[in-house]
């Protein structure tokens, strides 16, 4: 039987998630992901409804399995991706971290992104919401479902994964 999620293990693994990301540690950061992973950052319908169908809505990010995740990391450090060349600097701060179902591994956290574009000489800043979704894995726990509810939706230039 496994043991209940726990606030300080979903604290350690969202903390460590925002770390490896920052520092552009992305093998490490996607393996933090189950195989199956739903990553999702939704549009809003109007100002105060999100989307709720990746499948049938449109979506500002929607990944579905691990290996869509990899494909979007390996243009980052290719240089495919007009975002990433040169890379920008980033630091997430994560906090309001509350663990709302243990039993199935729910989790909601408040975020800011802080962004340096180095290529456009420009900062800027995002921040929103997240909810997980965390199930037992080797060792820890490990992220099945992440949904990113950007709350300054007008980006003003291109935004990718590390960014938010």
């Amino acid at each position: 039987m496994t043991a209940a999620l726990t606030h300080e293990a979903a604290r350690d693994l969202l903390y460590r998630e925002a770390l490896l990301i920052d520092t552009g540690r992305y093998a490490e950061w996607l393996a933090l992901f189950t195989p199956d992973i739903e990553f999702w950052m939704p549009t809003w319908r109007d100002e105060g409804t999100l989307s709720t169908d990746p499948e049938r809505e449109l979506s500002l990010i929607y990944y579905r399995g691990r290996r869509n995740l990899e494909d979007r990391i390996m243009r980052l450090q290719s240089g495919l991706s007009v975002a990433s060349t040169p890379p920008p600097r980033v630091v997430h701060m994560i906090a309001n971290i509350l663990v709302t179902d243990a039993a199935n591994g729910a989790v909601s956290a408040a975020f800011t992104c802080h962004r340096f574009d180095v290529r456009m000489d420009r900062t800027d800043v995002f921040f929103g919401r997240y909810e997980y979704r965390l199930v037992p894995a080797e060792g820890g726990w490990a992220i099945a479902s992440k949904k990113i509810i950007l709350l300054n939706d007008t980006i003003p230039t291109v935004v990718d994964i590390n960014a938010i």
